[in-house]
């Protein structure tokens, strides 16, 4: 089956080749009626505008994808794209990965770079930022440029793999409870992150399914890197009205895990007798770090690969295909930074 070509749309859609390349540039000189007749028909062809890079020899160009992630120094996003690049590798796909660190902005920009470079489709770890605007996956969208989110964006249809974060949560706190603390809190992840909504709401349904009550003052704002988890820690146990032991802190990351034992152990509080840790991914230095730590364990290369494969399949799919949205689940690993409460 031939390529569709933007001449297949002109003609299909009864205008010229000109006024297709303008409603693909997002010109404002194209009649709204005309423009959304170009934009069905585009869908209806499965056609992709080609970027900047039309004039390159395809061979390399055409087996390109993108993986936009958040955050370069952190291990979860290392095995993420081990999990991408191997499933994209085995179908001959070169994976170009970029960063947003944490900036609606930047991630505005490196999507437009993508589609103007003619990566073929990109995997994004979104920011999420308040009300921030979406106006640029809208127009991936438009452009019937093929992506996966790793985590859901409210007012978007589009293929998703993520993790349930929810009932992760509530197994980590249901297995603190079974060992009888009753003083639990969580330091929870950045704002521009919906898995920390996800595991700040499965922390507070695990206290409505067990004898403890909730309260605000539980959840301390944290962060997701190893200094949040460090700097928080050496705050919050460094104020003696804080240190209520035992207690138990369920972090929103490894990272954050690991940076606040070394706050508790700079502060000579004990892991776990006085402070049990739960940490969240099972990043490679959970296992090795002193103690080893407990974690809830996601599967993450397989993220990676299953955002690959629906990536790809849309990509060589030669008609459009139905949204997926794929959940997977973790399990709680148990190590050594946790343990029962001596009665």
């Amino acid at each position: 089956m031939k390529k569709t070509t933007i001449n297949d749309v002109a003609e299909r859609a009864g205008v010229s080749k000109a006024t297709v390349s303008a409603v693909i540039n997002g010109k404002p000189t194209v009649k709204a009626s005309t423009r959304e007749r170009v934009l069905s028909i585009m869908k209806e062809l499965n056609f992709r505008p080609k970027g900047q890079a039309r004039n390159l020899k395809r061979t390399f160009i055409d087996k390109s994808i993108g993986l936009l992630i958040r955050e370069l120094d952190n291990p979860f996003y290392t095995s993420l794209a081990v999990g991408v690049k191997k499933y994209a590798n085995q179908h001959n796909y070169t994976v170009f990965i970029s960063s947003s660190e944490c900036n609606h902005q930047n991630e505005e920009k490196i999507t437009k770079l993508l589609v103007a470079k003619d990566i073929k489709g990109t995997i994004i770890a979104p920011v999420m930022n308040g009300t921030v605007e979406i106006d640029h996956l809208f127009r991936l969208k438009m452009l019937n440029f093929p992506f996966v989110l790793l985590e859901e964006v409210p007012g978007i249809q589009a293929n998703v793999v993520s993790i349930n974060n929810i009932d992760a949560i509530k197994k980590a706190v249901k297995f603190l409870v079974d060992l009888g603390h009753k003083r639990i809190i969580h330091f929870s992840g950045p704002e521009y992150a919906s898995h920390a909504y996800e595991r700040l709401k499965g922390f507070r349904q695990a206290f409505s399914e067990s004898p403890l009550i909730y309260s605000d003052d539980l959840i301390i704002p944290c962060g997701s890197h190893f200094h949040d988890g460090l700097n928080k820690g050496l705050d919050y146990f460094g104020k003696k009205e804080n240190q209520k032991f035992p207690m138990a802190v369920v972090c929103y990351n490894d990272v954050v895990a690991l940076g606040l034992i070394s706050a508790l152990q700079k502060l000579n509080i004990r892991v776990p007798e006085d402070v049990s840790i739960i940490g969240n991914d099972d990043i490679e230095f959970a296992r090795h770090w002193s103690p080893a730590l407990t974690t809830i364990s996601t599967p993450i290369e397989e993220l990676g690969r299953k955002a690959a494969e629906i990536l790809i399949h849309n990509i060589e799919a030669k008609e459009r295909l139905k949204v997926k949205k794929l959940v997977l689940e973790a399990q709680l690993i148990i190590r050594e930074t946790t343990c029962a409460v001596k009665k």
